[in-house]
């Protein structure tokens, strides 16, 4: 399975099992037995749109491209953003 496709099966198979919207994919990396993808997902929509509920998610697949796990790692609003000083 190459990369972009990793991806793209992290996201439908997310979105399938949960019902959330995509917001973005915040990282990919191939593992050993498979893929661990970073996406973050709408948990709650808000208006305005900047009090959205974010969440992110760890999803692993196998080589494959199977559904291996999935868990929710952290939730914040869009409006806060991690900034280092």
């Amino acid at each position: 399975m190459r990369f972009d496709e990793a991806i793209q099966q992290a996201k439908l198979v997310l979105h399938e099992l949960t019902g959330l919207d995509i917001s973005s994919v915040v990282s990919a990396e191939k593992e050993d037995d498979g893929w661990l993808v970073l996406i973050e997902v709408v948990e709650k929509h808000s208006i305005p749109d900047s009090m959205d509920i974010l969440a992110l998610y760890e999803t692993r697949l196998d080589a494959e491209g199977n559904l291996r796990e999935f868990k929710r790692i952290s939730m914040r609003k869009r409006i806060d953003t991690d900034t280092e000083e």
